[in-house]
C-alpha cells in the first residue's frame, strides 16, 4: 500500500483526487480501487446519493462493492432536505481536512459537477491556493453509455410523496410515481397499465440521456472556460462486453492502470495531463 506526505510538495499544497464523469461510467468502482491502492477515503459528490434511501434508484454503491473503504456523504442526508452545493462545500471540507491530517488521500467522486465546481472555484474557500487537485474524467462513447443506462430502469416506489425536493427528484422516481397513480385510476385494464408503464420507462430513459448530455457539457465547460487540467480516460471498451471476466480485464487495462499511474505521479509531484484511449 502506498503512503505519502500530503503536505510536502513543491507548492506546499495538499493533494486531492477528483473522479468525474457522466452517469454510468464506472466512477464508483475506480474510486474504490484507487482508495485501496493509495490509502484513500471517499467523499461522494453525487447530489442524489447524498440522501438516505432509494439505493436502487440512485444507484448507490453496494456494501460489498465498497470493499471496506469508507464512504462519506453517501446516504447521510435526510431525504426531505434540500442539500445545496453550499452544504456540500462545507461538509466535504470538514471530511477532507480530517483525511489529510490522518495522511489519507481524499478522493471526491460523483456525477454532480456543480458540487465539485463549488468546492474548487468558490473564492471564499480558495481551493486552488491551498490544494493541488488531480482530475480524472472517465468517459464512455455516448451510444454505448445510453445502452448501459437504459438497463437500469427498476422498481420505483411511494407515489404519494412530495417529488419537488430532496431525493425524490431522482430520475425515475417521479416518472414511476405517475405510473402508480394512473394504475390506481384504471383498475384492472391490463393493456392500459402496460401502455402507461412503457411510457414511464421511456420517460426515464429520455430524461437520463438528457442528464448525461448536460453532465458532459458541464465537464467540457469546466475544461474550456474554467481551464481545468483534466486527465481524460476513454472507457468505452469496458462496456462493450457482458462477460464479467472480460469486463474486469478491460477495466483493469483501460481505466484502473492508467488512473493509478496518474495518481502515482500526482502524489509524487510529477503530474502532467494525459489522454488515454485504448482500442
Amino acid at each position: 500500500m502506498n503512503t505519502f506526505n500530503n503536505n510536502n510538495n513543491k507548492f506546499n499544497k495538499k493533494k486531492v483526487v477528483f473522479i468525474i464523469g457522466a452517469t454510468g461510467t464506472g466512477k464508483s468502482r475506480l474510486s474504490v480501487d484507487l482508495a485501496t491502492h493509495f490509502r484513500g477515503e471517499i467523499i461522494n459528490s453525487d447530489k442524489m446519493q447524498v440522501y438516505k434511501g432509494l439505493e436502487i434508484v440512485t444507484n448507490k454503491i453496494t456494501h460489498a462493492d465498497k470493499q471496506g473503504v469508507r464512504h462519506y456523504l453517501l446516504g447521510e442526508i435526510d431525504p426531505d432536505s434540500n442539500f445545496t452545493a453550499e452544504d456540500f462545500y462545507l461538509k466535504s471540507n470538514i471530511y477532507k481536512e480530517i483525511f489529510l491530517k490522518a495522511q489519507c488521500v481524499p478522493i471526491i467522486v460523483g456525477r454532480s459537477n456543480s458540487y465539485i465546481e463549488k468546492l474548487v472555484e468558490d473564492p471564499v474557500f480558495m481551493f486552488k491556493h491551498k490544494y493541488d487537485g488531480c482530475f480524472i474524467w472517465i468517459d464512455v462513447e455516448q451510444s454505448v453509455l445510453y445502452h448501459r443506462v437504459d438497463t437500469r430502469v427498476d422498481e420505483m416506489v411511494n407515489a404519494d410523496a412530495d417529488y419537488s425536493k430532496g431525493i425524490r427528484l431522482s430520475i425515475g422516481v417521479p416518472e414511476m410515481a405517475k405510473y402508480l397513480r394512473e394504475e390506481k385510476k384504471i383498475g384492472g385494464n391490463d393493456e392500459s397499465k402496460k401502455m402507461i408503464l412503457q411510457d414511464s420507462i421511456s420517460s426515464i430513459k429520455r430524461n437520463t440521456r438528457i442528464l448525461i448530455c448536460n453532465q458532459l457539457d458541464k465537464i467540457q465547460r469546466l475544461i474550456n472556460e474554467k481551464m481545468w487540467s483534466v486527465h481524460h480516460i476513454i472507457a468505452t471498451d469496458v462496456f462493450k462486453e457482458d462477460r464479467k471476466e472480460v469486463v474486469d480485464e478491460a477495466s483493469g487495462n483501460t481505466v484502473l492502470q492508467p488512473s493509478q499511474d496518474i495518481v502515482e505521479r500526482f502524489l509524487k509531484n510529477d503530474d502532467h495531463n494525459i489522454s488515454v484511449e485504448c482500442t
